[in-house]
C-alpha cells in the first residue's frame, strides 16, 4: 500500500510503502519515472500492489527493484470526501507505525477502509473502526474506565494522555481533562469490545465525535497535528486551550 511518494531525481523516486508481512518499508525506486521500467503503473499514494526490495540493515532506505499495481481505489479518486478520508488514513499510519514492523491486521484494517469508501454512508463508521484498530495495534488505545464514575451521567472526564476516565468535570472543570458525551464513550466501548460500528443516518452524530475525539488522541499521541487531520474535520477543531468537541475546539462547556 503506497503511504508517500517523493521524487528523487528526474527519473527516480524515494516511497513509503505498507505491507502486510514486512510492516512500513521505506525505500529507493530508480528509474520509477521512466516511461519504460520495472515499476507497472507507476506509485501513487493509496493504491495497492506488489513489490521487490532490497532491505540492508546498514542503509537508511532499501532498494526497491520492482513493483506492479494491482488495485486502484477509484472512489478515491472520484469524490473528494473519499479522497480526504483516504489521505488521513494514509498519513496517520506513516507517522504511527515503525519501520519494518508488521501489523498484519492493521493493514487489513487500511485495506478495509480504503475498499469501503466507495459508499458513503459507511465511511464515518470504517473511518472510526480504523482509528480504533491503529490505537490498539501500536498499543496506545485509551483506557475506557476509570475510578469513581456515574455511569448514568451524561458525560466524562476523558484524560488525552490515554490514562482512563473520571467523572464529568462540568462546563468549568480543569484543563488536560477534555468533556467527553457518555454516549461517543459507549460507542468506543462497543469498538473495543469488538462489536459492529453502526451505521446510517441515526448513527452519524455520535459515529462523527467519535471520529473527531480519536483524531484529536491521536494528535497527542503523535505530538503533532498533521495538515489531513484538519483538512477533513475542518480547521475549527484545531487543538488548543481546552478540548470541549471530541477533542477539537477550545469551548468550554461543550461536550463530545
Amino acid at each position: 500500500m503506497v503511504l508517500r511518494t517523493w521524487d528523487f531525481s528526474e527519473t527516480s523516486q524515494t516511497v513509503a510503502l505498507f505491507s502486510r508481512g514486512h510492516g512500513l518499508i521505506r525505500g529507493l525506486a530508480k528509474g520509477s519515472r521512466r516511461e519504460k521500467s520495472n515499476f507497472s503503473g507507476g506509485f501513487e499514494v493509496g493504491t495497492l500492489g506488489e513489490f521487490i526490495a532490497i532491505v540492508r540493515p546498514t542503509q537508511e532506505l532499501a532498494n526497491i527493484t520492482g513493483w506492479d499495481l494491482q488495485r486502484v481505489f477509484w472512489p478515491v479518486r472520484r469524490d473528494l470526501d473519499a479522497h480526504r478520508v483516504a489521505l488521513y488514513a494514509v498519513d496517520i499510519l506513516r507517522h504511527a507505525i515503525t519501520d519494518q514492523d508488521p501489523h498484519p491486521r492493521l493493514f487489513e484494517s487500511a485495506l478495509g477502509l480504503l475498499g469501503s469508501l466507495g459508499a458513503a454512508a459507511e465511511r464515518g463508521g470504517v473511518l472510526l473502526r480504523f482509528q480504533w484498530d491503529l490505537l490498539v495495534e501500536t498499543g496506545v488505545q485509551p483506557r475506557l474506565d476509570g475510578e469513581g464514575l456515574e455511569e448514568r451521567g451524561r458525560a466524562f472526564g476523558f484524560r488525552p494522555d490515554g490514562s482512563g476516565l473520571e467523572p464529568d468535570p462540568g462546563p468549568e472543570g480543569p484543563g488536560g481533562v477534555w468533556r467527553v458525551r457518555a454516549d461517543t464513550i459507549g460507542l468506543l466501548r462497543r469498538l473495543a469490545a469488538g462489536d459492529a460500528v453502526p451505521m446510517g443516518p441515526e448513527a452519524s452524530g455520535s459515529v462523527d465525535r467519535a471520529n473527531r475525539l480519536l483524531a484529536a488522541y491521536l494528535r497527542q499521541v503523535l505530538g503533532q497535528d498533521l495538515p489531513t487531520r484538519e483538512v477533513l474535520f475542518g480547521p475549527e477543531r484545531a487543538l488548543g486551550g481546552r478540548p470541549g468537541v471530541d477533542g477539537g475546539g477550545a469551548g468550554a462547556g461543550r461536550r463530545s
